[in-house]
């Protein structure tokens, strides 16, 4: 008994000393998206696997990154071994091939692409990379899936970071958070992710890693509003301490299990989405906080900025929970009711601690 028990140790240490490329690549993996974080998504796995199946939205898209080696449009300094790509346009392909498919499309167009789907998809796992609201549905992308889909969160999980694409595109360390409801698949999404430049975190909060992920977009818009019109570090801090707060709230309210918000994948994507120069939501607030409507604001950037999106469902979900989020209902106000955004931060100012 002794003896097999060792033997099974042994087995157990050889195996967790092959490389990660090879341990990875009996896992068939697939990415649903071609924008700058998927094309990250991309560029992480393609470490660790020998083909990556990827579903980009047209055959431009397609055609450019098969020709060239890198996407036209996002991250366009990443180049791409053809060999290790397998591209296509129909996300039926990618789902048929694929043990484990990460959506890493803006939430306002994952519908769309889910609706296309039409072949069998009973014990794949969905990863969502996505950091918004599902519109159609006004939901977040867990719930959508598992109610229109019947995909239950034994087969799903949440990539959280914090993690700008930018950085992943120029090999910079950064680390993912990955919660997921069972352990094996939480191991093999370690071996997937897990690089020189890519550390992975894991959590079993899928509801709460979502929902924070949505949250700091939105707030990053308010910091970015405040430095538009013109308010310093010094406020920003403030805010943005006011901001975990109010969201440690907010998740105790839609979903209260034990966490820690001052973890990486809360307080970390939070703070980075709130600061960083790379931050769409940020620089989207920034452009309403110098005067852009909201509207226009909007149409001078070339990527989405999901917070705009989940505002208006946070705002309301708030509301429905009784939840006192001042921050919330500042950025909701200038972003759907035209409020002034000198005199919404204005009157927030009195709010904050």
């Amino acid at each position: 008994m002794a003896k097999k028990a060792k033997e099974e140790k042994g087995q157990k240490t050889v195996a967790s000393k092959l490389p990660q490329k090879d341990r990875a690549e009996n896992c068939r993996v697939g990415v649903v998206g071609s924008g700058s974080f998927a094309t990250a998504i991309v560029k992480m796995l393609v470490e660790n696997c020998s083909v990556v199946h990827w579903c980009v939205r047209s055959e431009y898209v397609k055609g450019a990154i098969a020709q060239r080696g890198h996407n036209p449009t996002y991250l366009t300094s990443v180049s791409f071994n053809l060999a290790q790509l397998s591209l296509t346009t129909d996300i039926n392909e990618v789902v048929s091939e694929c043990d484990i498919i990460v959506l890493a499309t803006p939430s306002i167009y994952l519908a769309s692409a889910m609706e296309q789907l039409t072949c069998t998809y009973e014990g794949k796992v969905f990863l969502s990379a996505i950091k918004g609201i599902v519109p159609e549905h006004n939901d977040i992308v867990a719930h959508y899936l598992k109610d229109k889909f019947n995909i239950g969160f034994r087969c799903q999980g949440v990539i959280a970071g914090p993690c700008h694409a930018e950085e992943v595109g120029m090999e910079r360390l950064s680390y993912l958070t990955i919660a997921c409801a069972e352990e094996v698949l939480s191991q093999k999404l370690d071996v997937l992710f897990t690089s020189s430049f890519i550390k992975v975190n894991h959590s079993r909060d899928i509801l709460g890693n979502e929902y924070s992920a949505i949250l700091k977009n939105v707030y990053a818009i308010g910091a970015g509003i405040a430095s538009g019109l013109g308010y310093g570090d010094n406020f920003t801090a403030v805010l943005v301490s006011n901001a975990i707060r109010e969201m440690e709230l907010f998740l105790e309210a839609v979903y209260e299990v034990p966490r820690d918000v001052n973890e990486s994948a809360y307080l970390g994507d939070l703070l980075v989405t709130a600061y960083s120069l790379f931050s769409r939501n940020r620089s989207l607030g920034n452009l309403v906080g110098k005067g852009y409507t909201v509207k226009s604001a909007i149409q001078s950037m070339n990527m989405v900025a999901e917070g705009y999106y989940a505002a208006d469902s946070i705002y309301l979900t708030a509301k429905e929970k009784n939840l006192s989020t001042p921050i919330i209902d500042t950025i909701y106000g200038i972003l759907y009711e035209e409020k002034s955004p000198e005199k919404q931060f204005r009157k927030l100012t009195s709010k904050l601690t």
